[in-house]
């Protein structure tokens, strides 16, 4: 008797290329095997009765309320399910229909475009010249030891060197904008010729980033996406700068006062698609901007874990997706440990991350982190 062997989905191609099918059948036949399941929110009962008989006809499903099906007046969440082959098809029939259907299908379509494009992922090294930073504060104060450690990381293997002035640790009070400039310019004028890397500035002042990107920084890094300053959107469309968009509940002074949430991952997903709309309305380019759920901003340990578990949705956003977890509480929260014990667990959320869709990496460990992925990397891409 011949063992029988389930393969993994991202294999499949690979395995008939293997047994020698042809490669239009390849084409044909792949595309039914990559089962996905999509939610669409607040879909007009009308339409989502059409979404299921046209599933049902294509050989998937949609799941939906009660009162669809009773033919009632209203709005609620659609789940498909089906394979990519279904959808495209689905993508097609819906093109001819009313209730809002046009317009779902352009959005299905654009969404599994985005989700299934292959990106590269970069790691990004943190140097904070604060003095009160919850890892690293006061390690790095004086220009030239904050030089040393970003010529370092890059060395290491960093391809992005994120630059922060102001601590945004919980509980952290805010500093003024020549306080903030007093710390990072400097540094900024110092490494721009000496490393060969693009330089973020982290930092919610529109002034800061004015002056910074006057000086050799090329990215915006904004923990409030966009909503503390009124002049930093349009700083971003002036220099055509790329924005990371990051999610927070409140401010760092107060935001792990008894966060809340009634479904963290549905309205952190929610805040970063108007941010997206926001900063395009803005005129800032899509292709521009990078989104980043803000593991540790204003959530609990259980609501940093249940984004990180669910971090593949957030490429539906159809952005580049950042993780900045390192040595953060939840890892110690996890392990009972202090920020400088917590490479191990950091490395863990790393290769998370890798595994389900991040694009950066925002890290102190820059070594170890090129290390996991280089390895993890090695893995995913071998040819059998």
């Amino acid at each position: 008797m011949q063992p029988v062997r389930i393969l993994q989905v991202e294999n499949i191609r690979r395995e008939m290329e293997k047994i020698g099918v042809d490669p239009q059948g390849i084409k044909l036949m792949a595309a039914k095997a990559a089962f996905q399941v999509l939610k669409i929110e607040a879909v007009d009962h009308r339409a989502a009765n059409i979404l299921k008989q046209e599933m049902l006809s294509l050989g998937g499903e949609a799941a939906c309320t009660r009162e669809v099906m009773a033919l009632k007046k209203g709005q609620s969440p659609v789940l498909l399910l089906g394979t990519e082959s279904q959808l495209q098809k689905l993508i097609i029939k819906l093109s001819y229909q009313p209730f809002g259907l046009k317009e779902i299908a352009k959005q299905i379509k654009e969404t599994i475009k985005e989700y299934t494009s292959p990106r590269a992922v970069r790691i990004m090294g943190i140097l904070n010249v604060t003095p009160d930073s919850f890892s690293d504060g006061g390690k790095f104060l004086t220009t030239e030891a904050a030089c040393s450690r970003a010529a370092e990381m890059v060395a290491e293997g960093a391809q992005l060197i994120d630059i922060g002035g102001e601590s945004s640790r919980p509980g952290s009070l805010p500093v003024s904008t020549k306080e903030e400039l007093s710390r990072v310019l400097p540094v900024i004028k110092k490494i721009k010729n000496k490393i060969k890397v693009p330089i973020s500035i982290d930092t919610y002042k529109a002034a800061v980033a004015k002056a910074c990107l006057d000086n050799g920084a090329s990215i915006i890094n904004d923990i409030s996406a966009l909503r503390f300053d009124r002049q930093m959107a349009g700083v971003a469309r002036r220099y055509r700068a790329p924005v990371i968009l990051m999610h927070m509940q409140g401010r760092p002074r107060h935001m792990q006062a008894q966060p809340h949430y009634q479904d963290v991952v549905k309205e952190v997903f929610e805040f970063l698609a108007e941010r997206i709309r926001f900063a395009v309305d803005q005129g800032i380019e899509k292709e521009k901007l990078i989104i980043d759920p803000g593991v540790g901003f204003g959530k609990t340990l259980e609501h940093n874990l249940l984004i990180l578990q669910k971090l593949s949705e957030f490429k539906s956003l159809g952005c580049p997706l950042l993780v900045g977890a390192s040595r953060k509480a939840l890892i110690g929260k996890i392990l009972g440990n202090e920020p400088g014990e917590r490479l191990n667990g950091s490395l863990a959320v790393v290769a998370w991350s890798y595994l389900n869709g991040a694009d950066l990496l925002r890290v102190h460990d820059v070594r170890a982190t090129v290390e996991l992925v280089k390895v993890l990397k090695a893995v995913r891409s071998v040819k059998f």
